[in-house]
C-alpha cells in the first residue's frame, strides 16, 4: 500500500469509528444469556413515530475494525440482522435528508448484543442555502461553502467547530447545504482544509457570512425540516501557507498525518496534511491570520490487527499574523499502553447460583482522561478514537493502547446482571490479585508519561450484584421536579471513601427510577436535585476529582434518613422512596 493510500485508509477507519460513537440510539433493552449467534432487531422511525422505509441500518462489531454490515428496513421501518456472533454492536441509521438527534458529545458509545430490540429515531435535517458574490456583486462559481457546527440542538457547544456538510456554488454562485441537524452554525466559503484537494480558491484565506474572518462571524439556527438564508460576500483575501517538517521514526513506511487547530476549536481539525513516506515535509495552504495548533501523528508498525500503535509529536503553538509560517519542526514520540486483566470472583451463595456470568465478549474498558490533562494543548481527534475504549479477549486480558500523557481512570462496562466491579487495582509486580501493595486505581488518577507500557491493572468483578427498581412517593396527578436524580451512597463508615458504591440514576416523569450492579451492603438513598455541573452519571460521580462532590451527596443523603440493606443478588423491585422536602 503506497503512502497516500496509506493515509486515505487511516482516515476512513477514523471517520467510521467516529460516526460509530456519534450516531447511537436508546439505551439497549437486557436480554436473557446469548447463544454462539443470533440477531438484533428494531425499527426506524421519525420524531413524530412514523416508519422510515428503506434506510440503511449498519452494524460494526465493536472490537473489530472489518466494514459495517448494513440491512435496508421494511416498509414498516422494521428491520432484523441474523447470524451475528456474541459480541457488542453499535447501530445506527441513515436516510437521505434525516439526522438524529441531539447526543452529548462526551457520552459514551452505545452498544448492543444479539437479542437486543433498537429503536432508532431520526429527524428531518435542516438546510443552509445562500448566494456567495464578489465585491462587485458577482456570482462566485465552484466555490466550496461549509458548515461547521458550533452549538447543537440542545444549545450545548460543541468540541469547536464541527465540519457538518460541504457544497460548491453553481454559475449562479447559489449553494444549498442540506440533511443538517438542528443547531447552530457558522458558514464558510473558501479556505483549504486538505492538502491533497485543492481547487480554485483553496489558497484564499476562508470569509465566513455575512464577509468576515472568524471571529466576527454570523451564527445561523437551522432547526428540523426548515431552510436558513446565509448569504456571502467573497472578500477573496490571499491566505498564508503553514509548512514544515516531520521527523518520523526509523522504517516509517505509512507516512504522517499532520493537523492544524485553531486554538478553542478543540479535537477537530481546521485542516489536514500529509507527509508522504520519505517525502520532504507538510503545508497547509489558505489559513487566515489567527492562533493554532500543529499536531503530527504516525502509524507505527505493528502486528495488532484491531488498533495500530501510534506516535505523537506535541502540539506546537503557532501564530499566523500577515505572513507564511514555515520551517515548522515536529518529532513523534510513541503514545504508552496499559496492559491489564479481568478478574471474576464467584460467590457460593444459594441465592447466587446458576447465574449468568460476565461475558468477555460483551465487555468493554472505557478510558476517561482528566480534562486537566488537556488544558495546555489541543486533544487530537484521533486520539479520542484510538484511546478511548478497548475489548479484553477471551482470557480477560486487554490493552489500552495510543495514551498521551495524562491522567486517567476506568469505566468497565460489562452485562451481567448479578455482578458488580469490587476494585480496580495496579502494581508493578504485574499480578492479577489485589494485595496491599499495589494502588486503588478507582480513587486515583493513574499518571503516565510518553511510551510507558504499564502492566498489572486489575479490574475485578464479583458475583452477588444486587438491583432496585422503584418510584418516588409523589401526590396524585403530580410529577418529579425537574433536574431531580437518585443517588444511592455507602452507609458503612469504612465503604464511605469506596467510589465503587456511588451510584446515581434518572428520575422518569412518572417517578420511577432503577439501579443495577449494586454492591450488597448497606446504604442511604435519596433523591436531590443537581446543578449543571453536577455529575449525573455513575463514571462522572466516580472520578477521583469529584471526592468532595461524593461527600456532599453522601452527607445530604445520610441527612435524609432513608436506610435500605442490600443482600447478595437480591432484586428489590416496587420500592417507594419518599420525596424529601
Amino acid at each position: 500500500m503506497n503512502g497516500k493510500h496509506s493515509h486515505l485508509c487511516s482516515i476512513t477507519i477514523a471517520l467510521v469509528a467516529l460516526c460509530a460513537g456519534l450516531v447511537q440510539a436508546q439505551q439497549p433493552s437486557p436480554t436473557a444469556e446469548p447463544s454462539s449467534s443470533g440477531s438484533i432487531s428494531g425499527r426506524v422511525v421519525t420524531d413524530s413515530g412514523q416508519p422510515l422505509s428503506n434506510a440503511t441500518v449498519f452494524f460494526r462489531s465493536a472490537n473489530s475494525f472489518t466494514m459495517a454490515r448494513t440491512i435496508l428496513t421494511d416498509a414498516d421501518g422494521n428491520f432484523e440482522l441474523k447470524g451475528l456472533d456474541v459480541s457488542l454492536y453499535t447501530v445506527s441509521a441513515a436516510v437521505p435528508t434525516y439526522v438524529f438527534p441531539p447526543r452529548d458529545p462526551d457520552a459514551q458509545p452505545v452498544y448492543y448484543r444479539i437479542g437486543d430490540t433498537v429503536n432508532l429515531q431520526l429527524t428531518k435535517g435542516g438546510v443552509i442555502t445562500g448566494t456567495v458574490v464578489n465585491a462587485s456583486g458577482d456570482p462566485v462559481i465552484g466555490l466550496a461553502v461549509r458548515a461547521l457546527l458550533i452549538r447543537d440542538g440542545n444549545g450545548k457547544p460543541t468540541h469547536g467547530a464541527v465540519f457538518a456538510g460541504e457544497r460548491s456554488t453553481d454559475d449562479r454562485g447559489i449553494y444549498r447545504i442540506y440533511g443538517l441537524a438542528p443547531g447552530t452554525y457558522l458558514v464558510q466559503a473558501g479556505g483549504n482544509r486538505n492538502q491533497y484537494q485543492q481547487g480554485l480558491y483553496d489558497l484564499d484565506a476562508p470569509t465566513f457570512s455575512p464577509s468576515s474572518s472568524r471571529d466576527t462571524a454570523a451564527e445561523f439556527a437551522v432547526r428540523s425540516g426548515e431552510e436558513t438564508t446565509a448569504d456571502i460576500r467573497y472578500r477573496g483575501e490571499p491566505g498564508r501557507t503553514v509548512s514544515g517538517t516531520v521527523k518520523v521514526r526509523t522504517g516509517n513506511t505509512n507516512g504522517v498525518n499532520v493537523t492544524l487547530t485553531a486554538v478553542g476549536d478543540g479535537m477537530f481539525p481546521t485542516a489536514t496534511a500529509f507527509q508522504i513516506p520519505l517525502g520532504k515535509g507538510f503545508a497547509f495552504y489558505g489559513v487566515a491570520d489567527g492562533e493554532y495548533y500543529v499536531v503530527a501523528q504516525e502509524v507505527l508498525p505493528s502486528d495488532n490487527r484491531t488498533a495500530p500503535n501510534l506516535a505523537l509529536s506535541e502540539s506546537k503553538r503557532i501564530t499566523v499574523k500577515g505572513a507564511d509560517v514555515t520551517g515548522l519542526e515536529l518529532v513523534t514520540n510513541p503514545l504508552a499502553n496499559i496492559n491489564g486483566k479481568i478478574i471474576l470472583e464467584s460467590s457460593k451463595l444459594p441465592d447466587c447460583q446458576n447465574k449468568r456470568r460476565p461475558s468477555f465478549q460483551e465487555t468493554v474498558i472505557n478510558l476517561i482522561r482528566n480534562p486537566k490533562s488537556d488544558e495546555n494543548e489541543s486533544p487530537s481527534l484521533y486520539m479520542r478514537l484510538f484511546a478511548s475504549s478497548t475489548f479484553p479477549d477471551k482470557d480477560g486480558v486487554f490493552v489500552l493502547r495510543n495514551l498521551r500523557p495524562g491522567q486517567y481512570t476506568y469505566a468497565p462496562k460489562f452485562f451481567a446482571r448479578y455482578w458488580y466491579v469490587q476494585a480496580i487495582s495496579l502494581g508493578s509486580s504485574g499480578t492479577a490479585r489485589p494485595t496491599t501493595a499495589r494502588v486503588d486505581s478507582a480513587r486515583h488518577w493513574t499518571t503516565i508519561k510518553g511510551g510507558d507500557a504499564i502492566t498489572g491493572l486489575a479490574i475485578t468483578l464479583a458475583e452477588g450484584a444486587a438491583s432496585i427498581r422503584g418510584r418516588l412517593q409523589l401526590a396524585e396527578g403530580a410529577q418529579p421536579p425537574p433536574n431531580l436524580k437518585v443517588f444511592l451512597v455507602p452507609a458503612e463508615r469504612e465503604k464511605a471513601e469506596d467510589s465503587l458504591r456511588f451510584f446515581v440514576s434518572d428520575v422518569a416523569a412518572d417517578g420511577t427510577f432503577s439501579l443495577f450492579n449494586l454492591p450488597p451492603g448497606q446504604y442511604f438513598v435519596g433523591a436531590q436535585t443537581v446543578g449543571e455541573k453536577d455529575p449525573q452519571t455513575n463514571d462522572k460521580l466516580r472520578l477521583p476529582d469529584a471526592s468532595e462532590v461524593r461527600t456532599r451527596i453522601r452527607k445530604t443523603a445520610e441527612a435524609g434518613k432513608v436506610n435500605v440493606e442490600l443482600k447478595p443478588c437480591q432484586n428489590l423491585n416496587d420500592y417507594r422512596l419518599p420525596l424529601s422536602p
